[in-house]
């Protein structure tokens, strides 16, 4: 059994109470590690740390040059270790070991893309009217950064917070989710192995409701980003507002897949499924509303069915997985729970909409992949986020009736479309209120590019040039070329 420490001030430690965590393999529920669990004791301890490393240590000085070789090693040592991280990632999390190691790779992409970008040009200078004024903006580090993440992309979100916040000159604390630490545990492992100076960055492991606050709330910490649900990125504004910080906060989603009468309809079915079932449904921007052409239903909705229900669910270490197990048993119940009031609310269920038991299911926590038909807009299983393998169909008969019901909700993280007239997918795409689109495919994540939603589904942007500038401060410098006295004040000579 494996065992797990927090990394602070350059050292691995137990929870200052002594605190300790079982973490358990969801596809079998069997403790696989015991870790530390904080308070906010450790929080206070290692924010204090970093605020000195930020303060008073190397770290923010080094050139962006040397920062980067830092972040291109980190990136080397988690490619050498890249079947080790993708196996625990399926041990902690349950996604299919194939999902794991596309993780793993885009989490090492992620370190040298920032390590590229952190040497280009940062900076603008103006000419201003006064020639004698050189004008200057410069972008510097934001300072003390306290980074919360989910437990559906344990390593790769730890990517997304780490990688731009430390390229920028950051003092980096990352808050895990308390499911799902052990790959974060190897990943500053590795950190340490690259040499990192003490204090640029740190792990802690705890509860969400006093580590997570404590962090947010801390008026040490310059700034606070955080992904999860939008019930709990409400709570991290609050405790942010103290000092004012910096927030940035990529929520949930519940994003329309819409699929017109033109699509292809072998393509927009199996994106249909793997907008919804990848990653069990737990993922901020699965697809799990199906808006589909009513002229496509009869043909398209039993065949989707019968594909779906021989999705193979299993242990995600198991070669023939395509989906895995939620994440724990009180998530299993939560979906459950929405399944059930799906079946009070008069909806037709297609396929699933129950928990797999079985020999290799029994101990796991393995729901069926479900269809919702028959729906009506104000379900609550059309309305909330669910995060699980329930994907809900709609119908329309018309464009506009199609953006209209996409459009219908509190969130807007993402949303695909699925047509072969090019024009009329651009045309949709560009009326709906996302952050993240796609055009005849589903679920494409790129580091150069920004991830993040409108309305409900958060605030700010991560990856690409975006996620860089986020945790930059941008400064204004005026330079008198040839000094000389004003002449404002009489008195003054």
């Amino acid at each position: 059994m494996k065992t797990g420490r927090m990394f602070i001030g350059g050292e691995w430690v137990d929870a200052a109470r002594g605190g300790t965590r079982e973490i358990l393999n969801p596809a079998t529920n069997e403790v696989i590690a015991v870790v530390a669990d904080g308070t906010e004791e450790d929080v206070s301890v290692a924010v204090q740390h970093a605020r000195t490393a930020f303060d008073e240590g190397p770290w923010p000085q080094m050139r962006a040059q040397e920062r980067a070789s830092y972040l291109l090693k980190l990136a080397d040592l988690i490619d050498r270790h890249a079947e080790e991280l993708a196996t625990l990632e399926t041990r902690n999390n349950g996604k299919p070991l194939r999902e794991a190691k596309f993780d793993v790779a885009d989490a090492a992409n992620c370190f040298r893309y920032y390590a590229g970008l952190i040497t280009k040009p940062l900076g603008q200078t103006f000419e201003v009217p006064d020639p004698n004024i050189q004008c200057l903006v410069v972008r510097e580090s934001i300072g003390v950064c306290g980074q919360i993440i989910p437990w559906n992309y344990p390593l790769l979100m730890s990517a997304w917070k780490l990688a731009p916040g430390l390229a920028a000159g950051n003092c980096c604390i990352l808050k895990v989710a308390e499911a799902t630490p052990l790959t974060a545990i190897r990943l500053f492992d590795l950190l340490a192995e690259a040499g990192f100076p003490t204090g640029a960055a740190q792990l802690l492991m705890g509860p969400g409701a006093t580590v997570g606050e404590a962090l947010a709330a801390s008026a040490l910490v310059d700034k606070v980003a955080f992904t999860g649900g939008t019930t709990t990125g409400r709570k991290i504004l609050r405790a942010a507002e103290g000092n004012l910080k910096k927030v940035t906060l990529e929520l949930g989603g519940k994003s329309p897949c819409v699929v017109f009468g033109d699509a292809d309809p072998d393509i927009a079915l199996e994106f249909a499924m793997f907008a919804i079932f990848a990653g069990q449904g737990e993922v901020c921007s699965a697809g799990s509303r199906l808006i589909l052409d009513r002229k496509l239903a009869d043909e398209f909705l039993p065949r989707l069915a019968d594909a779906s229900s021989r999705i193979v669910v299993g242990d995600g270490l198991a070669p023939d997985t395509e989906m895995g197990p939620l994440i724990t048993p009180q998530h299993m119940d939560r979906v459950l729970g929405y399944i059930a009031t799906g079946h009070q609310e008069g909806a037709e269920v297609l396929c699933g909409g129950h928990r797999l038991t079985g020999p290799i299911h029994e101990r796991g926590n393995f729901v069926a992949p479900t269809i919702f038909a028959n729906t009506r807009p104000d379900m609550k299983i059309v309305r909330e986020e669910i995060f699980g393998p329930v994907l809900v169909v709609q119908l329309f008969e018309t464009e506009d009736e199609a953006v209209r019901l996409a459009n219908d909700t509190l969130y807007g993280l993402a949303g695909g479309v699925f047509t072969r007239d090019t024009a009329k997918g651009l045309r949709v795409l560009k009326r709906l209120r996302v952050g993240i689109t796609w055009l005849n495919n589903y679920h494409p994540t790129f580091n150069e590019a920004p991830w993040g939603g409108y309305k409900q589904s958060g605030w700010g942007r991560e990856l690409g040039t975006w996620g860089l500038d986020e945790y930059l401060e941008t400064k204004q410098i005026n330079i008198t070329l040839q000094p000389a006295k004003l002449g404002w004040f009489k008195s003054a000579g």
